[in-house]
């Protein structure tokens, strides 16, 4: 298990291996490119009619823009430094934010990159040398040296070529003003250059193959749009879409990707699943019976869904914080003044067409599996969490956690509202059952304005656990490593990347329990 863990942890990096390798190619491209524009400089200026067959010049000063922008290699080059800077810049942070449809669409540049990169090689300005046995590298030519170094008369210039042309004896010494040591060979002709055969797309045309097969796999697999059951519009600018669709299975921690061809046509982005009502909705039937209320909460999951055997009803909720979750947004609550809209199926109004694909696997599976679990969530960054808790309230016996550490900071107190049914849910639950030790939950709040409005019975187990500021993540992790001694504790992280860097350096400190901490960090692909 441990190695499989580590294992998934390293396929977990594959966003920061791809970033690897995007800035490595840059890195080379900016040295070959500037190889190349001083071996253009060098071919029209130190043109040789000796080596005609190696230069790419046509003669002597010959113009170094004709042979960057009139020959294949060198206009396909121009083209890919060009792609190759759009996609660079799009990809920046900065622009990622302001506007992501431009970094979307130059991303996608990359198959005319490989493309353009096949082409690139096919004009046989790399050649090699075919008669390697009749004339080795540092060999001795007579007939050439002959010719260079003897002073003929005017008179005899026009037919001394006739005679100097034919090989030098092969029976007689070489004179040794030629000869430079006993082990230099003779040449037997001159050297033959011939371009080399381009072998580009025998190392693209694997990885584009295996691209486009799994493309079209997950084309296959969402070509059926899903069907919208109910959205509810929360604080704090978060959308909850509840969806139906047929033979859907997912895990807690998992994401979907979703597609809405009336907001972009190619862009798509990941969503973390936040429940599955498919195996929830009896259980917390029972819960709200037993415990003798109706609450609102029990009346949006009836009325959102009725799954059936074959059909799972699965949710997300999202963040208005783009443009492209902004348009989503209109067009789900377009006629809608009310913050939530909760519609029967058969009432439902139309919805525009959703496509889903997944779910993916992310780090957050392992959650379940470490007997002492540490998840922080920053934010909308507790959605991922928010299935792994769903799945606990269903029951946490078949799980090896035995404790779980759930850490939750908001700028806004009513942020917490989005899944404060929820937690209350769950905690009253392991109280029943005599485990109110299985969860610590930890609800940070960075700023105090409008404090008052989440204080009131409906959410009192919560605000005894509501604490002002920002945690004090050395202690927290000291406290909770000399609870759980010499044992491996998973820790979960989805948030800004300032907690992210401080959590992972502290799971990277020892500690003087013997408390190993394993860090996650949510990372969609």
């Amino acid at each position: 298990i441990c190695q499989f863990r580590k294992t998934r942890r390293l396929l977990d990096k594959s966003k920061t291996f791809h970033v690897t390798c995007g800035v490595t190619i840059c890195i080379f491209s900016v040295l070959h490119v500037a190889a190349h524009l001083v071996n253009a400089l060098n071919f029209s200026e130190n043109y040789n009619e000796d080596f005609l067959s190696l230069n790419a010049a046509n003669y002597r000063g010959e113009d170094p823009r004709k042979l960057l922008f009139a020959t294949v290699p060198g206009l396909t080059g121009v083209i890919m430094v060009l792609v190759l800077f759009l996609m660079c810049t799009a990809s920046t942070y900065a622009i990622r934010v302001s506007n992501y449809d431009i970094f979307w669409y130059t991303h996608n540049l990359f198959f005319v990159f490989y493309m353009l990169l096949m082409l690139h090689v096919s004009g046989g300005v790399l050649k090699y040398q075919t008669n390697l046995e009749e004339h080795p590298p540092g060999c001795f030519n007579p007939n050439k040296t002959l010719r260079q170094n003897m002073t003929v008369p005017k008179v005899f210039e026009e037919p001394f070529p006739d005679y100097t042309t034919e090989p030098f004896p092969e029976d007689l010494p070489v004179p040794e003003p030629f000869v430079q040591n006993n082990f230099m060979r003779i040449c037997s002709e001159e050297p033959k250059f011939q371009s080399h055969f381009p072998e580009t797309w025998f190392w693209i045309s694997g990885p584009l193959c295996l691209y486009c097969v799994e493309r079209l796999y997950r084309y296959i697999r969402s070509n059926k749009p899903v069907t919208i059951t109910s959205v509810i519009s929360h604080p704090s600018n978060v959308l909850e879409v509840r969806m139906m669709k047929d033979n859907f299975k997912a895990r807690p921690g998992q994401y979907v990707i979703l597609h809405c061809p009336r907001v972009s046509a190619l862009e798509s982005h990941p969503f973390t699943l936040t429940m599955d009502v498919l195996m929830k909705w009896r259980s917390w039937y029972s819960w709200f019976t037993l415990a003798g209320r109706q609450t609102e909460a029990w009346k949006r999951i009836r009325g959102s869904a009725c799954p059936t055997d074959t059909k799972a009803t699965f949710g997300v909720h999202l963040k208005v914080v783009g443009d492209w979750t902004e348009r989503f947004r209109d067009l789900l609550l377009l006629h809608s003044n009310q913050d939530t809209e909760i519609l029967p199926i058969f009432q439902q109004r139309r919805y525009p067409k959703l496509y889903v694909d997944g779910p993916f696997g992310s780090p957050f599976e392992e959650s379940l599996n470490y007997e002492v679990s540490l998840c922080v969530a920053g934010g909308i960054g507790v959605t991922p969490f928010a299935s792994v808790l769903n799945t606990l309230l269903d029951g946490w016996q078949c799980y090896k956690l035995r404790r779980l550490y759930f850490i939750w900071v908001c700028r806004e107190i009513e942020s917490f509202r989005w899944f404060a049914d929820l937690l209350c849910m769950l905690h009253n639950k392991l109280w029943q059952e005599n485990r109110p030790d299985y969860i610590n939950i930890q609800l940070y709040l960075s700023q105090t304005d409008g404090l008052q409005k989440i204080i009131g019975e409906k959410y009192q187990a919560l605000n005894s656990r509501l604490l002002i500021g920002r945690p004090r993540w050395k202690l927290l992790f000291d406290e909770i490593a000399k609870c759980n001694r010499r044992k491996t504790i998973g820790v979960f992280c989805c948030g800004p990347n300032k907690i992210s860097k401080i959590l992972h350096k502290l799971s990277n400190n020892s500690n003087s329990y013997g408390t190993r901490f394993e860090y996650n960090k949510e990372s969609f692909s």
